[in-house]
């Protein structure tokens, strides 16, 4: 067995030169978010179909050490194309315990894997706003027109905390290649053929008839 982390930044954050207190004159936020990208390998024999009710075991505690939850990324790495069916069901059925999928591609790690085992990769991705929460330059007026230096710290940092899958703040998810245009169109049709609410009589007001004064 031999486990192995990898960290990779994703993105790198717009960052503006300055000294002491940056100035930045522009309505863009210096402290943008950084996405880092951590690959943990797991190194587990693969002779045969299948996996062994002992090498399950082991891979079933290493999730339970990792913590494995939402937001993560499993996938299994397995030279070997005989029993590879087998062996990725049996990771999968472990993966379905913590309420996760098998990724279809394992990323790239480091290390070749060794002959007679395969290669089980959580890919965990966080998102944080270095330099956060930032007032070395205070919101008094200087006359500078520029922002202050913790400007955009709450918005960027909340959407960090927030997002489901912070790989999204890279490349975003991809959409649907085709709609059904009824679909599209159908909000479109029932605003068309609503009925325009001035189109009626306006009701006239009541009235009431009282006697004359005495």
């Amino acid at each position: 067995m031999r486990t192995l982390a990898t960290s990779t930044v994703l993105a790198v954050a717009l960052t503006l030169g300055a000294c002491n207190t940056p100035s930045n004159p522009g309505l863009t936020s210096v402290h943008q978010p950084v996405v880092s990208r951590t690959d943990y390998v797991f190194d587990v024999s693969a002779s045969g179909d299948g996996m062994s009710p002992g090498e399950m075991m082991r891979v079933n505690d290493w999730f339970n050490a990792i913590e494995l939850g939402y937001g993560d990324r499993v996938s299994i790495d397995d030279p070997n194309p005989y029993g590879g069916a087998a062996r990725r069901a049996a990771v999968a059925e472990l993966a379905a315990r913590h309420g996760m999928l098998l990724a279809d591609v394992a990323p790239i790690t480091a290390g070749q894997v060794r002959p007679g085992e395969m290669r089980v990769v959580v890919s965990r991705a966080v998102a944080t706003v270095p330099g956060c929460p930032d007032w070395r330059r205070p919101s008094t007026p200087d006359f500078s027109a520029s922002t202050t230096s913790n400007y955009g710290c709450g918005v960027n940092s909340n959407l960090a905390a927030m997002v489901a899958n912070p790989e999204d703040l890279v490349r975003g998810q991809r959409g649907a290649l085709g709609g059904d245009a009824r679909t599209t169109t159908r909000a479109i049709e029932a605003y068309r053929n609503a009925e325009p609410t001035g189109s009626d009589d306006l009701e006239a007001p009541a009235t009431s008839e009282s006697g004359g004064n005495n």
